[in-house]
């Protein structure tokens, strides 16, 4: 817990590790058993079809919830499990409270095709500011953390985005059509252009991770839940990369922002893709 005028930086230099410890707990209890071994009924559609729920996504939330909690008393949980039951709780995102921001199975329907591309994202902020964050992919054997000033990580290895390789074309994930507006469409058309490589992009925790680790050069989302960004952001920030919407400003995770946004290795790189997108709208 926070001790008496503990900051959050001083709880996370006591309790950094513990939070990985209960995502990986978490991991191994709810998630890691039903991999590859989903039942019919352990899964459901939400939204639409590429929208799936199952009870790895459930439970490990639960999990997660009650543990993160009681680590950090007065802190609040948002989950995307939970916000889907009950909308309203998004705005803890709003409150000056430390809140955890926790999305159980990134990339569900790989999880439920039996694919690698999934992970837990947890990540602490507080004041719309992200402190920490953790993605752990089990099924691949990573888990890669960052804390604000002070550097990204992955299986203890420091991180640098690097820049992307003069000439070559960037390697750019995008948004889904089927989470895009016309507007979006437009917009995201601007980066079928000569230099660019778009492609879909699967899970966002491991895009993020991706551009972290310099294996991709930038993003581009059209959506604004923040359990999918907040700890990818902030991962590749302290990896030195950067982030912005179509308005040039920094992506906010209480909301507001321009759609599409990027994210990118280096902050030239996320000029030139929101430029793009601005020419496409």
């Amino acid at each position: 817990m926070i001790e008496t005028n503990e900051t959050i930086d001083e709880f996370l230099a006591r309790h950094a590790f513990d939070v990985e410890e209960l995502v990986r707990k978490a991991a191994a209890k709810e998630i890691v058993p039903r991999w590859r071994r989903l039942a019919d009924h352990e899964v459901d559609l939400k939204s639409g079809p590429h929208d799936l729920v199952t009870d790895a996504d459930r439970n490990a939330e639960l999990y997660l919830t009650d543990a993160l909690a009681a680590l950090l008393p007065g802190s609040v949980v948002v989950g995307e499990e939970a916000v889907h039951a009950n909308p309203a709780s998004y705005e803890a995102i709003q409150g000056e409270a430390p809140v955890w921001i926790v999305d159980p199975v990134d990339g569900t329907r790989q999880f439920v095709h039996g694919d690698t591309g999934f992970c837990t994202l947890v990540a602490l902020a507080r004041g719309g500011v992200v402190h920490a964050s953790w993605t752990y992919a089990p099924a691949r054997d990573q888990f890669a953390t960052a804390v604000r000033g002070q550097g990204a990580h992955l299986d203890g290895e420091r991180l640098r985005a690097g820049s992307p390789e003069p000439g070559r074309d960037l390697r750019v994930a995008t948004s889904h059509p089927d989470y895009t507006t016309d507007e979006q469409k437009r917009a995201l058309l601007g980066l079928w252009t000569d230099g660019v490589a778009p492609r879909a992009c699967g899970s966002a925790g491991l895009e993020y991770l991706a551009l972290a680790r310099g294996e991709s050069d930038a993003t581009a989302f059209s959506w604004e839940a923040a359990w999918d960004h907040a700890a990818g952001l902030l991962l590749v920030e302290e990896a030195g990369g950067a982030h912005l919407t179509r308005a040039g400003r920094p992506f906010g995770i209480r909301g507001g922002n321009t759609l599409p946004f990027t994210a990118a290795r280096d902050a030239a790189t996320a000029r030139r893709v929101v430029e793009l997108l601005a020419a496409g709208a």
